[in-house]
């Protein structure tokens, strides 16, 4: 039986609470996730989550076509390419083949099968050592990460100091928001640490943070989301 797609409606706003949601197990013993957004079968799907590796965690060596979008947010991430500390962004092209493994676990964003196209380049950011630059407002600060002229998507962090307000944003393609720290809100409501929302094309918020947050924000890529 196919299991039922989550948040696979692209026209509908998505807020999803992950301190909140417990951990599922995953083909691993020990790996464990959070599903933000799954379309498709159980393991081979486009899908977005938090996922957590134990301690001397590993698999085995697979393929990512569609490519896979990775954000280090605590601890060490590994494969044979590297070792990932937290704060590294990672984007491996359509293509990209690895095994990946934390000796001492680490929890990570990840998000599969969203990165189609020839022609992107491989990514191995270590945001923590980038400097902020000025945003779009007044009390925001940026890092970008990922754009390029051939396709729609755009990642950046953003740095929100305490009271910052973003006034009304419009997302003519929509975007996806993952709270790294602190806390954001919006009239629809408030969004702690590791809280995640799909904004769909055409949206529009009025966001701010009252103590400061840092974000993960990408615009552009529901347009590669499959629906279900």
């Amino acid at each position: 039986m196919t299991e039922a797609a989550l948040n696979g409606d692209l026209t509908r706003r998505v807020a999803m609470r992950t301190h909140e949601m417990a951990w599922q197990p995953s083909p691993s013993p020990t790996v464990e996730r959070k599903r933000l957004h799954r379309v498709g079968s159980a393991e081979a799907g486009q899908v977005t989550s938090v996922v957590r590796y134990l301690p001397d965690s590993k698999f085995p060596a697979h393929d990512h076509p569609e490519g896979e979008e990775i954000l280090v947010l605590d601890g060490v991430f590994s494969d044979e390419h590297g070792d990932w500390p937290t704060g590294t962004y990672l984007l491996n092209p359509e293509g990209f083949r690895h095994a990946p493994f934390s000796k001492a676990g680490c929890v990570l964003f990840v998000k599969l099968r969203q990165y189609a196209g020839e022609g992107r380049r491989h990514v191995a950011e270590p945001t923590n050592a980038l400097p902020w630059q000025p945003g779009r407002a007044e009390g925001i600060e940026q890092k970008p990460l990922y754009m390029s002229a051939a396709f729609p998507d755009a990642t950046r962090l953003e740095r929100w100091s305490a009271g910052a307000t973003g006034g009304t944003e419009a997302y003519p393609s929509g975007a996806e928001i993952f709270v790294l720290r602190g806390s954001l809100e919006d009239e629809s409501g408030v969004y702690s640490a590791h809280s995640w929302l799909r904004l769909p094309p055409g949206a529009r918020h009025t966001p701010r943070s009252a103590e400061g947050c840092e974000l993960y924000l990408k615009t552009g890529g529901v347009a590669a989301l499959r629906s279900g």
